[in-house]
């Protein structure tokens, strides 16, 4: 039973903090385009942590774009600007988007 309960904790200790930055993505209207695993308006979240991958500067540079938007990365449709979201937000959202696998 012990055993049980400390495993169950320490699934909730990483499930937490997933949950929380979707919470996030969710309460700064990220979730109205994107989605974690499927194409919408704009890019999944995971299909952004894969062309990133690898990059130092990516969570500055999706920090940016989130704050600021952009445009012709992703296609056509271009990002609009987020000025709901601030800096230490956007690096929290950049973080969580580029740990999508």
């Amino acid at each position: 039973m012990k055993r049980t309960l400390i495993t169950l904790a320490m699934t909730l200790s990483v499930a937490a903090p997933a949950m929380a930055d979707q919470a996030l993505a969710t309460s700064k209207n990220c979730m109205a385009c994107h989605a974690v695993d499927k194409k919408l308006v704009g890019p999944s979240f995971k299909d952004v942590a894969a062309k990133y991958a690898g990059q130092k500067d990516a969570t500055d540079k999706l920090a940016t774009k989130i704050m600021k938007g952009g445009s012709g990365v992703w296609g056509p449709v271009p990002m609009p600007a987020n000025p709901q979201v601030n800096e230490a937000d956007a690096k929290k959202l950049a973080d969580w988007v580029l740990a999508q696998k």
